[in-house]
């Protein structure tokens, strides 16, 4: 989990000490209400976040390993079951950065190259819109090609 009690624009606004138990503004007020407490993000909240923006990415077939996508596949063939966000995905979150890891199949036709690099554009924007946090590096494995006409051992394509 992360901690991101300073915010970028809220930095060196106020001259107080952070250090003072008083911690009040310029004019002998407490500081300001966006920079009092503490926000803390799961790595799992960071893996859904990921998840999400990769499968935003043209030529992103499928998420996972192959063990990953075989499981998360019959398991979304229960009656009710919601598809998993995360599968695939692991994110390390620190105090305010963090490190992703990605493993996917991409569509046949689609450069393996520029795909990757779309991947990490997109995960790099969402992380740092959404968390605040410094994504310090983006690891994708293409664990598999999905070849026209062929059966995925996971499932069906990502909608």
């Amino acid at each position: 989990m992360t901690d991101t009690t300073h915010r970028p624009a809220a930095e060196g606004r106020w001259a107080a000490d952070e250090t003072s138990s008083t911690q009040q503004g310029p004019k002998g007020g407490l500081r300001p209400p966006e920079s009092r407490g503490r926000t803390t993000i799961a790595d799992s909240v960071a893996e859904k976040i990921v998840g999400m923006a990769t499968r935003e990415v043209p030529g992103i077939h499928n998420l996972g390993s192959g063990m990953a996508r075989t499981i998360g596949g019959v398991r979304e063939r229960v009656p009710g079951a919601q598809p998993s966000v995360t599968r695939g995905v692991h994110v390390e979150v620190g105090e305010r950065q963090a490190a992703v890891d990605v493993d996917v199949v991409v569509d046949y036709g689609f450069p393996i190259v520029d795909v990757a690099a779309d991947v990490r554009v997109n995960v790099i924007s969402a992380m740092e819109r959404m968390t605040g946090l410094e994504v310090v590096e983006v690891n994708i494995a293409v664990d598999d090609i999905d070849l026209p006409g062929g059966e995925d051992e996971g499932g069906d394509r990502l909608e």
